[in-house]
C-alpha cells in the first residue's frame, strides 16, 4: 500500500510541472450499495444490492481530458434475510486512469453542466472475514473500472454518481468467508454503486472537468479585409498629420493624444468616433468572465472619455460565441459585462453614467473569427 501511494505521488509530482489554466487536484467523496457476484458459500447470501460501501478518491488531471487517480475503498458485507448469519469487511486501495469522456466527446456543444468520466485500474485489496468464522486476511490483488457522470453546482463543488466494477485475482475465501475457493485467474467479483461531492482544490476560476480548450482559431478573408480597411485608416491619419509638417516626435506626441488619451476635452469627438466604429472593445478567452490582459487599455480608454465629458454616458454590451447552450452564453455575456461595469465603478466612474446587459450570441462573428465574439461592446450618449 506504501509503495502504491508513494507511485502516484511521484507521477503526480512530475506532472504538477506543466502549469495550465485550471485547476488539476480534487477530492471525491463518495458513499453507496454493493452488489455481491461471486464467489459465496451454500447457504450464504447477501441483499443485491447490499449497504453499504464508501470510497475515497485523490485525483490530479494531467490535462482537461486525462488524469491519475488514488482510490480507497470500504464494503461491509453481510448477511441477507434467511442467510446464515456473518460479517466480513473488505478494503481495497486502487491507482487509476481518468478519461474526461465529456472533453473528448464535445459536451459543451451542448450543456456546461453535465460531465462523464471513465477510470479503470489496478489495485491491492484485503477482506477480513471474521463471523462466523475468523479467517486470516485474504490478500487479493484486483482491476477495477466504472463510469461517473457529474453534475455542476459550482466551480468548486460537483455531485456524481458512480458504477464500478471490481475483479479480484487470487481471493482464497468466499466474500462470507464460510469456505474456500480455488478459483484460476479472476476468483472474486462485485459491483459498487455510489453517490457523492467532488470537491476541487486550487485557486484557478475552473477545475480540469469543466475546462474546454479551443482549437486556435484561423483569421478568415474577411477579417484580415476588415484589419486591413483599419490599417489603411490609420495611414490615412498619418499622413494627414504629416502634411501638417510634425517632425517624428511631434507625430508620435499627436498619435498618442488621440489614442491612447482621446478622452481629454480636445479629443471627445473623435473618442466618441473611436467608440462608435467598434475600435474599443474588451475581449474574453474562451467561457471566462475575466478581462484579457491586453483588453485593459480599451477600459482605460473608456473611462477617460467618460471622466472627460460629464454628458456622457455608456452603455456596456456583453457577447459570447456560438458555442455553449443558449441560456449559459446568455448568463454568460451578461457576466462580462458586470465584470466591465465593476471595473470602471472601482475606478472611480460613476455609477449613474454606465448600464450594462449581456444579449448572449455574437450572430455576426462566423465560426473562424470567434475571438472576436467574445466580448463587450460599448456604446456611447453624448
Amino acid at each position: 500500500m506504501k509503495k502504491l501511494i508513494l507511485g502516484a505521488l511521484f507521477i503526480g509530482s512530475i506532472f504538477q510541472l506543466s502549469a495550465q489554466e485550471f485547476n488539476k487536484w480534487s477530492i471525491d467523496l463518495g458513499a453507496g450499495v454493493q452488489t455481491i457476484v461471486f464467489p459465496g458459500a451454500s447457504g450464504y447470501g447477501t441483499h443485491n444490492p447490499d449497504f453499504w460501501q464508501a470510497n475515497i478518491g485523490a485525483r490530479y488531471m494531467i490535462n482537461e481530458k486525462f488524469g491519475l487517480r488514488l482510490d480507497f475503498g470500504y464494503n461491509n458485507i453481510s448477511e441477507d434475510d434467511g442467510s446464515t448469519p456473518f460479517k466480513s469487511n473488505y478494503y481495497r486501495g486502487t491507482l487509476e486512469g481518468v478519461i474526461n469522456a465529456g472533453n473528448l466527446l464535445n459536451f459543451k456543444s451542448w450543456t456546461n453542466s453535465f460531465n462523464v468520466l471513465v477510470h479503470g485500474g489496478a489495485g491491492i485489496s484485503r477482506l477480513y472475514a471474521n463471523e462466523p468464522i475468523d479467517r486470516n486476511v485474504d490478500k487479493m490483488l484486483h482491476v477495477m473500472a466504472g463510469i461517473t457522470p457529474q453534475y455542476k453546482l459550482s466551480n468548486r463543488v460537483s455531485l456524481f454518481l458512480d458504477v464500478s466494477g471490481i475483479s479480484n485475482f487470487y481471493q482464497s475465501y468466499t466474500f462470507d468467508g464460510a469456505a474456500t475457493t480455488s478459483r484460476n485467474g479472476i476468483s472474486g467479483g462485485l459491483v459498487n454503486y455510489s453517490v457523492g461531492v467532488n470537491i476541487a482544490l486550487g485557486n484557478k476560476e475552473q477545475h480540469a472537468d469543466w475546462y474546454y480548450a479551443e482549437v486556435p482559431e484561423v483569421v478568415s478573408a474577411e477579417d484580415f479585409a476588415t484589419l486591413d480597411k483599419r490599417l489603411k485608416g490609420a495611414e490615412k491619419e498619418i499622413t494627414e498629420l504629416k502634411a501638417k509638417g510634425l517632425n517624428k516626435n511631434k507625430l508620435v506626441t499627436e498619435l498618442d493624444n488621440r489614442y491612447a488619451k482621446a478622452g481629454t476635452t480636445g479629443n471627445i469627438d473623435f473618442a466618441k468616433q473611436l467608440i462608435d466604429n467598434g475600435y474599443v472593445n474588451v475581449y474574453f478567452d474562451v467561457d471566462r468572465a475575466n478581462v484579457q490582459t491586453g483588453s485593459t487599455s480599451a477600459i482605460n480608454f473608456l473611462k477617460q472619455y467618460l471622466q472627460n465629458n460629464s454628458s456622457a454616458k455608456a452603455e456596456l454590451i456583453g457577447y459570447a460565441d456560438e458555442t455553449g447552450p443558449e441560456g449559459y452564453n446568455k448568463f454568460l455575456s451578461e457576466k462580462r459585462a458586470k465584470t466591465v461595469y465593476n471595473i470602471l465603478i472601482d475606478a472611480g466612474v460613476s455609477a449613474n453614467k454606465l448600464s450594462y446587459k449581456g444579449v448572449g450570441e455574437d450572430t455576426t462573428a462566423t465560426s473562424s473569427a470567434r475571438q472576436l465574439a467574445r466580448r463587450v461592446a460599448i456604446r456611447v450618449q453624448k
